[in-house]
């Protein structure tokens, strides 16, 4: 029955340290609450009890939505992943919700029996289940944090606009560094075979070669990476089809194009078609991945988009290795 700590809904240097952090792929795993009720300001027998994951960045959003507000925060475990994407692996479950009702014996702690739980994580739970097993209802909260107070003071009355999943361009903005520093090691490994294979020629091995043609290689692979890692994102809905690969792919053949026109070298055809070849596979491959960050895709769609496209992209980006060092 004991509460963990009463919370602030102001954030400090360390949040603010934090939240940037995880979005650059930095203790991105380890950034989370210990599972418990919590108490934001002075709550009482009648205050409401909002539910959300114990990732902390979850929980700080839901603790800022509620400032001036006297609550109860009830935090799963999750093990560190957000309420959709835990709803979805079934760590923000009915068996786990139930569990921490009863840990925290907070039935004695209020006298009502609403749980405020968050729209994201509908898929996880069985509300007819969670009344059954522990005597509290499920009531739908909106889908962002922000629209928490506006809730309450409807009377726990989601508007048509509360109930609405938006991702606007800031919102892509926001995600897209934790892909770019994700896969920024495979790039640069990618970058580091070119130069090495820029000194191959008929006439054995050019280590100046692979310096020159290898460096500019990597840099303006580098440039393209970046780029795509950015515009993707910011372009997604109106980029053509529905496909994430094939978005990509578009985006890296433009890229790549412009790249070549305006900072690319005096490279020969061979160079220029195998360079192609690479970047457009890229930049499919991680506009592909970046599937996991929107509100656009299904499992079931990004599996079969999945197996459609990476043996695609492994046979040009291979492709396109075969023709970088057979162009020397």
């Amino acid at each position: 029955m004991n509460v963990r700590e009463q919370v602030s809904a102001e954030w400090g240097l360390g949040d603010y340290l934090g939240a940037i952090g995880v979005r650059l792929n930095v203790g991105r795993m380890r950034y989370r609450m210990t599972p418990g009720l919590y108490a934001r300001g002075a709550p009482g027998p009648e205050s409401p009890v909002l539910v959300t994951a114990n990732y902390k960045l979850s929980f700080d959003h839901v603790r800022r939505a509620l400032a001036g507000v006297d609550a109860w925060i009830l935090v799963l475990d999750t093990r560190g992943i957000n309420v959709w994407c835990a709803a979805g692996k079934g760590t923000f479950g009915t068996a786990e919700l139930v569990r921490q009702i009863r840990a925290c014996g907070l039935s004695e702690r209020v006298t009502h029996r609403r749980l405020i739980l968050p729209q994201l994580g509908a898929p996880g739970i069985e509300a007819h289940e969670v009344k059954k097993q522990s005597g509290f209802a499920v009531v739908w909260g909106p889908v962002e944090a922000a629209d928490i107070p506006g809730f309450l003071k409807a009377g726990m009355t989601a508007s048509a606009a509360m109930r609405r999943v938006r991702f606007p361009w800031r919102d892509r903005l926001v995600v897209a560094p934790l892909e770019l520093v994700i896969h920024f090691s495979r790039m640069l490994l990618i970058g580091l075979v070119l130069a090495g294979l820029a000194g191959v020629s008929g006439w054995g091995y050019s280590g100046s070669a692979a310096w020159e043609r290898g460096g500019e290689a990597v840099l303006l692979l580098i440039a393209t990476y970046m780029a795509a890692g950015v515009l993707g994102p910011l372009l997604l809905p109106w980029l053509p089809t529905r496909a994430f690969s094939i978005k990509g792919a578009v985006l890296g053949l433009v890229l790549g194009v412009c790249g070549l026109a305006i900072l690319g070298p005096p490279w020969s055809l061979p160079h220029r078609f195998a360079w192609l070849l690479l970047v457009t596979a890229g930049a499919s491959y991680l506009l592909l991945n970046f599937t996991g960050s929107t509100t656009f895709t299904s499992p079931s769609g990004v599996r079969r988009e999945v197996r459609l496209a990476l043996p695609v992209q492994i046979v040009a980006g291979v492709a396109g290795l075969i023709a970088w060092t057979v162009a020397r």
